[in-house]
């Protein structure tokens, strides 16, 4: 769903552009409160992984494709704020380096992809999670939900903002009915995505997902005997003198504040975090080639619609990336491939600075207070 250049008006792109500063100024601040210990490292690699799903188009209906926009997944494993900023260093990255997306739009894409899905998602993910009982298959189910419907509603919103300043004289509703109805598939592949990923994580490390605090114990402890010195952390099903050991389930309850071994958090939270990355690079350098080559739904709508009649070349059309592929690499797979390499090597670069700069002034913050 990334706006290219001159679907959208001036007055309006310069207003959404406001919009879009003023969340992700919002959402700097935000970010402090969430990104802790365990999820300032995630949150750069969720930018990268984003990034790297985002180029696995697949089909949705005849000769249209679609991809995953990633404020619902972003905002559910760091945080909504920390979400934001995600999914605006991904659209950056892409506008900067692949020409994906224009640069005069970089506000509309911000405000629809970023701004819109975290904050649609994440508010209904809160929801369910709430009313549902606290358990890590309700997550996945929430995770699910929520992304479902965040695309859709990205879709109103870009109708909405193409009623205010779109370019071309089309018929608002045609365009509503076009994009809604195109994008409740995408949103079926998005949710799948979601909820794999989100679930994926969960089972392994639910302490490491911002929207499972709360919601999901950590996983407990087998032990030998019960009568066994308690190791740090661990906790015992006591049915009485006797009562024989038995495997805890993830299901069991926790007292509060129970802490775990710091070492086995540190260990398992790198495991997780290079097992992202290497999906991350897989699905970027290899996968991405056999992705959907069909116009996604924006793209889609746009040229049934004619709501694409002035746009204008992108002003990073002639970077080394451009389109995805690395420039004067005549074999397609490979060139396609490096591209999507480098787009995730940057992309986590960037985010993870932008991530652990925000994490040192909150712990400066705390210092001085302390």
């Amino acid at each position: 769903m990334h706006v290219p250049d001159g679907f959208i008006d001036a007055p309006v792109s310069v207003a959404t552009g406001v919009v879009a500063a003023g969340a992700v100024a919002v959402s700097l601040r935000g970010a402090r409160r969430e990104l802790d210990e365990r999820t300032a490292p995630l949150a750069g690699l969720v930018a990268a992984f984003i990034f790297a799903v985002q180029m696995l188009n697949f089909p949705v209906a005849a000769g249209t494709s679609g991809h995953l926009l990633g404020g619902a997944l972003a905002a559910i494993l760091v945080g909504p704020y920390t979400g934001v900023l995600c999914v605006s260093v991904v659209l950056l990255m892409q506008g900067v380096l692949f020409a994906d997306g224009g640069l005069t739009a970089l506000g509309v894409n911000i405000t629809d992809m970023a701004l819109v899905t975290t904050v649609v998602a994440y508010a209904l993910f809160r929801a369910i999670v709430k009313l549902a009982p606290h358990r890590r298959r309700t997550v996945t189910v929430a995770s699910f939900v929520a992304a479902l419907i965040s695309v859709p509603a990205a879709a109103v919103a870009f109708t909405a903002i193409y009623a205010l300043g779109g370019t071309a004289d089309v018929a608002i509703g045609k365009v509503f009915a076009a994009m809604v109805g195109v994008h409740v598939l995408i949103g079926i592949g998005e949710a799948a995505i979601t909820a794999l990923t989100v679930g994926a994580v969960v089972a392994v490390r639910p302490d490491l997902v911002y929207g499972a605090r709360g919601v999901t114990p950590r996983p407990l402890e087998i032990r030998s005997s019960p009568l066994a010195p308690a190791a740090p952390g661990a906790v015992a099903r006591a049915e009485g003198p006797a009562a024989e050991p038995a495997a805890a389930t993830s299901e069991s309850p926790e007292p509060a504040g129970t802490p775990e071994p710091a070492a086995a958090l540190w260990w398992s939270a790198r495991c997780v975090w290079w097992a992202g990355l290497a999906a991350a690079l897989l699905c970027a350098g290899v996968v991405s080639f056999y992705a959907s080559a069909s116009p996604d739904g924006l793209e889609k709508v746009a040229h049934d619609k004619g709501i694409d009649e002035k746009t204008e070349d992108h002003a990073a059309k002639d970077s080394p990336l451009a389109d995805y592929g690395v420039k004067d690499i005549s074999d397609a797979r490979l060139s396609g491939g490096l591209a999507g390499v480098i787009g995730v090597g940057a992309t986590l670069a960037v985010g993870s600075g932008v991530f652990i700069v925000i994490r040192r002034r909150r712990a400066t913050a705390e210092s001085e207070r302390g």
